[in-house]
């Protein structure tokens, strides 16, 4: 399989379908906004969105799978090679003409990531990697930042739509984070937020209740920058586990799990 051929065409796909996002935002009006749940909105700019995905990426590996956020097309993770896509991570901040949002693509062969393309539409910047290349932005190759400690970090978080009970968890640590790092940001976009990682803009990044399609390509690309990628407890859990961590290098990765065990309990 030719991965970094397929990687090209996928970027191409995630270009067109940024290109219809920001389109689409020009003539963008509340009224055309669904609510899913509490602050989980999805507009026909996603649904759309991810059928000129789908579309375009059918052809590309006969017989793959899809596992989608919309569901606009049969889900499968049962095939050999299976397409992960967010058509737009960060709707929210779409809806609101708000920096960043993107669209995510990740691919899977036996359920092990292969490939990932992060595209944020709103900045322009895409984001990419196969399997066994190097991580790149726009062309040039990005890597993790080295900084070792929580202090000297800049960290990335968001909430689950359904934060319940762990509504404490969060506002403790951002909490402790606020006076012992250079601080914590919440950008509402998992897929940037990774990418983000991946290319040394910040040193951490934590978050509970996700999806595959939330992380599947942002947790490739950041781990073939180098960055080091688990769950809450350090394991590799996080595509389907629900809690990811990304951070820099693997001291502060330690730093922060250690940090996580005593926030997020129950995630142990």
């Amino acid at each position: 399989m030719r991965f970094n051929e397929i990687c090209e065409n996928v970027c191409h796909t995630a270009r067109v379908a940024g290109q219809f996002m920001l389109d689409e935002r020009k003539i963008f009006s509340s009224d055309k906004i669904e609510t899913k749940g509490v602050n989980d909105f999805v507009s026909y700019v996603d649904k759309k969105t991810e059928e000129l995905i789908v579309g375009q990426l059918s052809p590309l590996i006969a017989g793959a799978g899809f596992l989608t956020e919309e569901g606009t097309v049969k889900q499968s993770n049962n095939s050999k090679y299976t397409w992960i896509i967010d058509p737009l991570d960060g709707t929210t901040n779409y809806i609101h003409g708000l920096s960043p949002y993107a669209v995510s693509i990740g691919l899977t062969e036996n359920n092990i990531p292969v490939l990932g393309v992060v595209h944020i539409a709103s900045a322009d910047q895409c984001f990419y990697a196969w399997k066994d290349s190097k991580a790149f932005m726009n062309g040039e190759e990005i890597k993790p930042s080295t900084v070792g400690s929580i202090k000297d970090s800049l960290a990335i978080t968001g909430f689950p739509y359904r934060l319940g009970e762990k509504i404490d968890n969060y506002m403790n640590l951002i909490r402790y984070l606020t006076f012992n790092s250079h601080g914590v940001r919440r950008l509402g976009s998992a897929a940037a937020d990774l990418a983000y990682i991946a290319a040394g803009w910040a040193e951490v990044f934590y978050q509970t209740d996700l999806h595959p399609w939330d992380v599947a390509a942002g947790a490739f690309i950041a781990r073939q920058a180098g960055a080091i990628v688990t769950d809450f407890t350090g394991g590799d859990n996080y595509l389907f586990g629900q809690s990811i961590l990304a951070t820099g290098n693997t001291t502060l990765g330690n730093q922060m799990v250690n940090l996580l065990s005593e926030y997020f309990p129950e995630q142990q």
